[in-house]
């Protein structure tokens, strides 16, 4: 780890932060968000929710228990860089393959370290996510805001099609299976596919702008709608293949931006957070129970409660900010969260959400049946 080369970074509306540079030498743009989760920066690092933006850690160490070949959620990272208060120098876990510093070196992410990372998030707080860029290259401080301001922004940014897999795939074939389930991916996390392996089923990946017509061929017993980043009203045409999957009545799950895409696929609106939800502390009450979940969340945009049409029904609400966290159609077999039921922020309060889709999922079929 070089601990003496300076880097910078340079928020859009002029802010500076001088620190030292870890992981890969270079310069890199993206949104600066933050996350405030206190371990798992390997899942957030490989999340492909993440593409197009830097992310800063909130807890203080970061690194100290190294890297592993496992805790993977793709094939690499998609951050496009990563800010800490402390690297760790030491990666002590009987797990753990490399350092921190050697994994971003290896995947070309630039990093910065030693700066004051309670100020850069109270800033972004305060004043909203924005570009930024952190560079170890250049750290004349007008050149590089001068470069910030050329950066796209990430309203009416479509970034689905940057991630998602270039073909089909399919994943979970242990010869248990009972359902058929094509998978939509937006920027699907490993351990969402994982989480459907366990409950017996086996999962068609679709690249993101696979057709309706072509995914119902399959002959599904559900569809899957994945998380992902980028804004999803710049998604019309996904948008129109969603619509035309809800009225054939085949089950439908969403999580995150496939959350956002069903609230508009019936009408709905979204919109982008000040400085959205990233961590795995966020409580949500499911209204159907009352109870309250400890939710993992990645997010920047959520749907507008007042778009709602009348058959769309709210079934969770985020509880530090009253966002709409959860939908149910009234009538068609669909429902989504906002939040990452298959992350686990110490509990895994959310797991039931794959179970309630294979129960959606079986009662459809036994319709078909008794048909």
């Amino acid at each position: 780890m070089n601990q003496s080369k300076t880097a910078i970074l340079v928020l859009e509306d002029g802010r500076v932060f001088r620190g030292k540079s870890f992981g890969a030498d270079g310069e890199s743009f993206g949104e600066m968000v933050f996350n405030t989760s206190m371990s798992g920066y390997q899942e957030i690092l490989t999340d492909p929710s993440y593409a197009g933006q830097i992310v800063c850690m909130t807890y203080p160490l970061i690194g100290n228990y190294g890297v592993n070949e496992e805790d993977v959620e793709s094939s690499r990272p998609w951050v496009e860089g990563f800010v800490v208060r402390e690297a760790s120098r030491v990666a002590s876990n009987w797990r753990s393959t490399e350092t921190l510093d050697s994994y971003l070196k290896r995947h070309k992410i630039v990093g910065i370290e030693k700066i004051d990372t309670r100020a850069l998030v109270r800033h972004i707080r305060d004043k909203g996510a924005m570009r930024a860029v952190i560079s170890s290259i250049d750290t004349d401080e007008k050149s590089l805001l001068e470069k910030v301001l050329d950066s796209p922004e990430m309203k009416n940014r479509e970034l689905a099609s940057a991630v998602t897999t270039g073909k089909s795939f399919e994943f979970g074939d242990n010869g248990d299976e009972k359902f058929h389930v094509v998978c939509f991916d937006f920027g699907v996390k490993t351990n969402s596919l994982r989480e459907f392996a366990k409950l017996n089923c086996h999962l068609t990946v679709v690249p993101a702008e696979t057709s309706a017509e072509e995914v119902l061929a399959l002959k599904p017993d559900g569809i899957f709608l994945s998380n992902g980043p980028g804004d999803p009203s710049a998604m019309s045409r996904v948008i129109e293949e969603i619509k035309k999957i809800a009225e054939s009545n085949v089950p439908l799950f969403g999580i995150c931006l496939g959350h956002q895409l069903i609230g508009q696929a019936f009408g709905g609106e979204t919109y982008k957070l000040k400085f959205g939800h990233r961590g795995g502390n966020q409580p949500i009450m499911d209204l159907t129970t009352r109870k309250v979940e400890i939710t993992a969340h990645n997010h920047g945009f959520a749907v507008d409660e007042k778009s709602l049409p009348a058959d769309l029904e709210i079934t969770h609400v985020n509880l530090n900010d009253n966002t709409v966290a959860g939908l149910k159609h009234k009538s068609l077999p669909v429902f989504s969260v906002q939040y990452h039921p298959e992350s686990a922020p110490g509990p895994h309060d959310s797991e039931y959400l794959f179970r309630r889709f294979i129960q959606l999922m079986e009662k459809e079929i036994k319709k078909k049946l008794i048909k």
